[in-house]
């Protein structure tokens, strides 16, 4: 090593790098955030297709789930019917055919009512764990 006037190492490998070594790190740092931009657009071009096609795939699903609750309504209603008829033929022998729909109707509305009052019920209870009086 040469020394220089001062008495330490060479005065041109302590200075900055070269102005074409300074540009090419500057340039190559440019590269990295264009390319890290780069990336995340794709990634999040990537996300949105796949968040697109899972809500889509939820969707068909959900579709589906309905329809099938809704055949199984169907197939109730269908199985609920003909128990009351069936059950009103089987009364008919032992009481009359009025007296066998008026007792078959008659448990049909008592099954309801109370139906309707455990609902009535429970949206009280609802009404009350959420409403604007729960603070009381």
């Amino acid at each position: 090593m040469r020394e220089t006037p001062q008495g330490g190492p060479d005065a041109a490998q302590d200075d900055t790098l070269p102005d074409e070594a300074l540009s090419d790190e500057e340039t190559s740092l440019s590269a990295d955030i264009a390319a890290l931009i780069d990336s995340g657009r794709t990634y999040a071009e990537a996300e949105l297709a796949f968040q697109k096609t899972r809500a889509a795939l939820a969707g068909d699903n959900a579709a589906k789930a309905i329809g099938a609750l809704v055949v199984a309504l169907v197939l109730l209603n269908i199985a609920l019917t003909a128990l009351a008829i069936g059950a009103v033929l089987a009364l008919q022998p032992l009481i009359t055919i009025w007296g066998a729909i008026a007792v078959v109707v008659g448990a049909l509305l008592l099954g309801a009512g109370l139906l309707a009052r455990s609902a009535k019920a429970r949206g009280k209870l609802l009404g009350v764990m959420f409403g604007e009086g729960s603070g009381q």
